[in-house]
């Protein structure tokens, strides 16, 4: 292939065989992982992660994207809400199906 042809990115992706991108796969495990924390009890430290805010100054230069405004932006909703959605394991699977091929997924049959 010529470094200058004209060419999709679903096409190559289907050339190569490959099923999903690699931004895909990424949103599906921060949505698994996230569920797995949620179902957690309540006293572990990766949920205070997660949900909680660190007090203090941040340092400057760019934003950073933090847990919580991945779970927003993906889901559209609070991280919350998140939470107790994630509690039942079969419709956050769904959820995260869902998601994941509206945002990130492509079908390789176009």
């Amino acid at each position: 292939m010529k470094h200058f042809a004209f060419r999709t990115n679903v096409s190559i992706l289907r050339e190569l065989k490959i099923s999903s991108r690699l931004s895909t796969e990424c949103l599906r495990k921060v949505l698994q992982y996230f569920g797995h924390i949620a179902r957690k009890d309540g006293g572990n430290l990766e949920r205070l992660i997660v949900t909680g805010k660190v007090d203090g100054k941040r340092p400057r230069g760019r934003s950073p994207i933090r847990w919580s405004d991945q779970i927003r932006f993906a889901l559209d909703s609070t991280v919350h809400s998140a939470l107790h959605t994630a509690r039942d394991r079969n419709k956050w699977k769904n959820i995260i199906r869902s998601k994941v091929m509206t945002q990130g997924g492509h079908d390789p049959q176009h």
